[in-house]
């Protein structure tokens, strides 16, 4: 009975160790792709502020409808509403989006 647990256990864990390899199609025909995610996930943590979290760090600050304008390599700026009229946040086109 033991070992059929033990069989059984290890048919679950061989197909979770295949999903890093993609097959992609192309001009050069079909080839298999290795994808590292640590590098993937490196590349994803080094990039900038996306309009997204510039727009939820806009809120934060208390802007009411925040909307990106503008967005260069190094800002992204929201314009937005507060209490005493239309207003603008300029926040650093990094990981975190600091104001600047």
């Amino acid at each position: 009975m033991a070992t059929l647990s033990v069989i059984a256990a290890t048919t679950f864990v061989m197909p979770a160790a295949a999903q890093d390899v993609q097959l992609q199609i192309g001009p050069d025909g079909i080839r298999p792709v290795v994808r590292d995610r640590d590098r993937d996930y490196d590349r994803m943590r080094d990039r900038g502020c996306s309009p997204g979290e510039a727009r939820a760090a806009a809120r934060d600050e208390g802007l009411r409808r925040p909307e990106v304008v503008r967005v260069t390599s190094r800002s992204v700026t929201v314009e937005g509403m507060t209490r005493r009229g239309p207003d603008r946040i300029t926040f650093a086109n990094r990981r975190g989006c600091p104001i600047i």
